[in-house]
Order: structure tokens, then C-alpha cells, then sequence
């Protein structure tokens, strides 16, 4: 089907934007494998490579040589034990050496790997269990890879999804033996730029995650593309330090492959080290003197709301020279609280810096431009709702009529944007609609899901699933699609909504969720907002509820039906830490959030706990 593009006005420009692609330079590895054969070839290969840390054990080092003399043994091991070139193969391992091992070691083997998280909410196992076993039996996984402290807990997982499907940790496959084997079983296949290397799951924010099957080709463009993106230089020599997971795009993809096509330094922290202690990748980015480091916005919120100057001292951050901000809208609060509250660090604000990807295109976007800062600016509230985005002067803010959106910058190299309606026809800047991207390194498709691949792309283009519009060149966001709130008729995105209720004290930073529904027996969709308590507040749930209906009344008119209040960690994330607005939902709808309080709006502006 041919795009099709709405009139417009003369004076409005189309709502597109692309920038050309680069090609690769001559000789350059051409799959994922040979990357890493290179990497292992260069003088920097026994220098540089991966740094571990954790706040339980001692630092552990491991060169990109021994990655790949490792991962090599790996391959090998794999091929005798019958794994064949294509075949799927899960790793369930934590941010810890041996999964990259796992990795690099399942491509070698002309194998796809499929990270997964590990089990970590030992009161979530039941849902763990579910969710993984349908990731399992989705990507037709073959074996599992696991340590063998995580393969005692993945019992019920491998039951629901195939009780024959192996788990072995990597000792036990090294340990394996295959002399009845003959010599050439051994021998790993040989793949191309377009064989599929990896298999992410969609972020799942809108419904079941969907395995996102991605070529080698599409990998290593993503890897080039962040590479170049921070040359090095007689004055500097770049690092990255990250402790998102390694089963997440942004922390594989975007933080493993630029570090290994240098090949330089990256040190890795573990997630839940960051959450129990924020300042300390604050200090580690110091230490290290690491000038990239990624996080999702909710990041910078808890570093905000966690960290303590008695827990930073000596801390320099004038090295870091892109905090890359994404997997989730970015707060214009945010941004400028974290460049104010940091500066006497010495963060400068041009650091911060808003991009914008999805599993869907393996990774990035479109980015901000580097050390210039965020570009943040205020439309009217009012049309925003309308489906227009008008620049305005004024305040800001709770009842304000105007609202502070951040730019996510402009397309990255060989990338488009475009914004079109509902009917996909493009439509002008400032008309708010569809976020539709194409680029080199989109997926190969929703992996067995061919119904649910055609579904979003159309001639080479794919349609995101979010919301947003141009303006000025660059691209601002404005929600899902899916995730968007239907009231009498009018479409409201959930952000405004659930960023009020977050404001409130008593109500965990960024753990409000706002949906829509049509109530048993009802004639007309019921706003819902779903919260967590901060873990130690002394509010009752009944004053949470009533100022969460109000802050939502002031900041967008909206009165919720339903405000719910449930213990802190329950409510549904996806594997990047973001709430699930309808798993959230259905949880509550299906009485699995534990002892939620559900407060209903009475006739005029009363509370009634049920």
C-alpha cells in the first residue's frame, strides 16, 4: 500500500524527517562473530575489555581476548550438544561475566541467543513463571543457559513450556563430553549479515511482549551508528559505565557492541545494585571517569529523590559528557532538577541528553544533539488535548495552561520519521499522530507472528506504536497509541495523569499507572488510576486518594473514577523497569495485586473505600 500524505496548508511543512545513511567502511566485520574476531586481534585486545562490579563482591576484569577465546570453547560445546545454526537458545543470566560469554558463544555457534531476565521477586514467581514460559515456547527455544543456582528456580518455567527443553550452566557445558562425536559436529556454522543474531522482547508496556527477531546486520549497524556517534581523540579517550541489564536492548545493544567495535573499556554495574544504592553510579561514573552512561528517566528521578551529599564525596562528574536519557517519556522536571541538583558536582547540563528507540528498530532513533543539552519547550495544554502543538509563553506546571515537553532530537544516521493519522496519511508539523520510523537496522519481524509483522510495517516503514509530532526539526512524544485514554469521546495520554499522582508525597516516585475502562453494568469508560505507596509513609490510603483526585483534577481536568493504592513493587514492569499499564489492569481486575484499597468517587467530590 503506497503512503498517502494529507493536503496540509503551504505554510505547514510535512511532518517527516530523515537523515542518509553511511556505508560501512571497506573490510569491516560484517557479522556479530567476526566483530568480535577482530576485537580479539587488536593490541588493545588484553588490555581493554569489561570491568564487573557489585556491592558483595570484589571487582572482576575480563579482557576482550579472554572474551572470545571463552566464547569460542562455548561455541564448540554448543555445536556437539546438537545445537544447529538458527536454532534458539535462552540466556538466563545476570549482569555478570559468563553472560557475555553465553552470548557471544550461542553466535559463534551459528545460533540465536534470546536473553532473559532472571527470577529476582521471589513473590512473583507464579507470574515469572508464565511470562518466561510463553517467551520460551515463542522463540522455540532449544536450551536454556542458566547458572546453576538460577537453574534450580527454573523448574517451573521449563514445565509449562516444554518439560524436555534442557537448562545447563555454562561449567556443565564446558564440562560435558563429546568424544562420541565426530570432529566435524564441532565445527560451528558460518553465517551472514543477514542470518538473525538476537531475539529482544518488546517492552511488553501495551500488552504480551513480542519476540523482536534481529539480524546480524542489524546489530552491527546499531553498534557503528553509537560508535562513531563519540570518537576518540589526542584529548580523550571514551568509556562507558552502565548497570542497565544485559537482557535489555539498551544495555547490550547500546552499551556492549560500541565498546567492543573500539575496542575500549566498559565497566558494568548490577541493576539492583543501583536501585538499593543510586549515588553509587553516580560514583562509579567518577571513579572511572566514564564519559557515556545511559538510563531510563525514572532513573534520574531516583537518583533525585535517593541520593544524599554525605554520600558523594569527592565525586567529580565533569568527565561525563552524555547522560543519555530514554526507554521511557522524558520528564522536563526531571532534566532540569537532576542538571540543577548535580552541577556542584560538576555535571554540566549540556550532558543530559534525550533519545528516543524501540526494540522494534534494534535500538536508537533519533538523539538530542550531544553536549548542547535538552531542548525543552511549552505548548499549549489545551491543544495538546485537541491534537495540536502550539508553542506558548507562561508558566508551567499544575493548572498552568502551559505544558513543558522535551525534545528527543532529530533521526539518527539513516533513519526516518514520519507522524500520520489514523488513516496513515502523513500529516503537517505540529499535527500530533503516529510515530512511524524506517532505517537499516529494523527488525526481521515479529519471529512466527507473520500476521502480527504485517501489522506494522508498510513499505519499509513501521508504525511504533506511539504518539508524538514535529516541530522545529525535531521529534517530541506524546504517548502509546494503545496506551491512550478514552473519555466521552476524547483522547487523553496517561502521563500528565500518572505524573500527578507520583508528585504526591506518600506515593512511590513514578509507580502510578492511569487507564481507561468500560465498569461491569456501565454505559461510558471510567478513568482508573492504580498507585504504589512509598514504603514507610505515614498517610492513610484515604488521604492518598483524595489528593491523587485532586492533583489529577488540577493538572488535566480529569476526574478518575477509581483510585486504587497498593503495596510498593507489585504492580507489572517490563524487563526495563516500566510499568505495564494493562497487565496493571488486568492484575488489579483479576484480584492479584494483593491488599489493593479502591476508592470510588461518590456524586460530587466524596471518597468511598470498597
Amino acid at each position: 500500500m503506497a503512503r498517502r500524505e494529507s493536503p496540509g496548508s503551504p505554510e505547514s511543512p510535512p511532518a517527516r524527517l530523515e537523515t542518509a545513511a553511511a556505508l560501512p567502511a571497506p573490510g569491516a566485520p560484517a557479522t556479530v562473530v567476526e566483530a568480535l574476531a577482530a576485537a580479539a586481534r587488536t593490541p588493545e585486545a588484553t588490555s581493554t575489555g569489561l570491568r564487573f562490579l557489585s556491592r558483595r563482591a570484589p571487582e572482576t576484569r575480563q579482557t576482550w581476548a579472554e572474551v572470545a577465546a571463552a566464547a569460542d570453547l562455548v561455541a564448540q560445546r554448543l555445536v556437539a550438544a546438537g545445537i544447529e545454526r538458527g536454532d534458539r537458545v535462552a540466556i538466563v543470566y545476570r549482569t555478570e561475566p559468563d553472560f557475555l560469554v553465553v552470548f557471544f558463544g550461542i553466535l559463534a555457534a551459528g545460533a540465536v541467543a534470546t536473553p532473559l531476565y532472571p527470577p529476582t521477586r521471589l513473590g512473583r514467581t507464579a507470574d515469572y513463571a508464565r511470562r518466561t514460559a510463553a517467551m520460551l515456547q515463542a522463540t522455540s527455544t532449544r536450551l536454556v543457559l542458566a547458572p546453576e543456582r538460577v537453574a534450580r528456580l527454573l523448574g517451573e518455567v521449563l514445565a509449562i513450556a516444554r518439560p524436555e527443553l534442557g537448562c545447563r550452566s555454562v561449567e556443565r557445558l564446558l564440562e560435558d563430553r563429546a568424544e562420541d562425536q565426530p570432529s566435524s559436529a564441532a565445527t560451528p556454522a558460518t553465517v551472514g549479515p543477514e542470518d538473525l543474531a538476537l531475539v529482544q522482547f518488546s517492552s511488553g508496556t501495551t500488552g504480551a511482549p513480542k519476540p523482536v527477531a534481529l539480524s546480524h546486520r542489524a546489530l552491527l549497524y546499531q553498534g557503528r551508528l553509537l560508535h562513531d556517534l563519540w570518537p576518540d581523540s589526542d584529548s580523550i579517550r571514551h568509556s562507558g559505565l552502565s548497570w542497565l541489564p544485559l537482557y535489555h536492548d539498551m544495555g547490550l545493544i547500546g552499551c556492549v557492541l560500541p565498546a567492543l567495535l573500539r575496542p575500549g573499556d566498559l565497566t558494568l554495574m548490577l541493576p539492583e545494585d543501583f536501585v538499593v544504592d543510586p549515588a553509587g553510579w553516580l560514583r562509579a561514573i567518577s571513579q572511572y571517569r566514564a564519559t557515556v552512561s545511559a538510563a531510563p528517566n525514572f532513573a534520574y528521578a531516583w537518583c533525585l529523590e535517593k541520593v544524599r551529599d554525605d554520600q558523594l564525596g569527592g565525586v567529580d562528574l565533569s568527565h561525563w559528557r552524555s547522560a543519555l536519557i530514554g526507554a521511557e517519556t522524558v520528564s522536563p522536571r526531571v532534566l532540569h532538577g537532576f542538571a540543577e541538583r548535580f552541577a556542584r558536582y560538576g555535571l554540566r547540563s549540556s550532558a543530559l541528553t534525550p533519545v528516543y528507540g524501540l526494540a522494534e528498530a534494534t535500538l536508537a532513533v533519533t538523539f538530542s544533539a550531544l553536549e548542547e543539552g535538552p531542548r525543552c519547550t511549552v505548548f499549549d495544554r489545551a491543544l495538546l488535548a485537541s491534537g495540536q502543538a502550539r508553542e506558548v509563553a507562561g508558566e508551567v506546571g499544575r493548572g498552568a495552561q502551559g505544558a513543558e515537553l522535551s525534545s528527543v532530537g532529530k533521526p539518527v544516521r539513516g533513519f526516518g520519521v514520519e507522524i500520520r493519522d489514523e488513516r496513515r496519511r502523513l500529516v503537517a508539523a505540529g499535527e500530533i499522530g503516529a510515530v512511524w520510523v524506517r532505517g537499516p537496522s529494523l527488525m526481521t519481524e515479529y519471529l512466527g507472528l507473520p500476521d502480527e509483522t504485517a501489522a506494522v510495517f508498510e513499505d519499509g516503514w513501521l508504525d511504533t506504536g506511539d504518539r508524538g509530532f514535529v516541530h522545529e526539526g525535531e521529534l517530541y512524544l506524546c504517548g502509546r497509541t494503545k496506551d491512550v485514554l478514552v473519555l466521552a469521546g476524547r483522547k487523553w495520554a496517561p502521563e500528565p495523569v500518572e505524573a500527578a499522582t507520583s508528585a504526591i508525597s506518600g506515593v512511590a516516585n513514578g509507580s502510578a499507572v492511569a487507564v481507561t475502562r468500560l465498569p461491569e453494568g456501565g454505559d461510558r469508560e471510567e478513568l482508573w488510576v492504580i498507585a504504589e505507596r512509598e514504603v514507610g509513609s505515614a498517610r492513610s490510603d484515604a488521604e492518598l486518594a483524595a489528593e491523587s483526585r485532586r492533583a489529577v483534577l488540577a493538572e488535566t481536568g480529569l476526574w478518575p473514577a477509581l483510585v486504587v493504592l497498593v503495596a510498593a513493587g507489585v504492580l507489572p514492569r517490563t524487563t526495563s523497569g516500566k510499568l505495564r499499564r494493562e497487565e496493571s489492569a488486568r492484575a488489579f481486575c483479576a484480584g492479584e495485586l494483593g491488599d489493593a484499597r479502591v476508592f470510588a468517587a461518590e456524586a460530587g467530590s466524596g471518597e468511598a473505600a470498597r
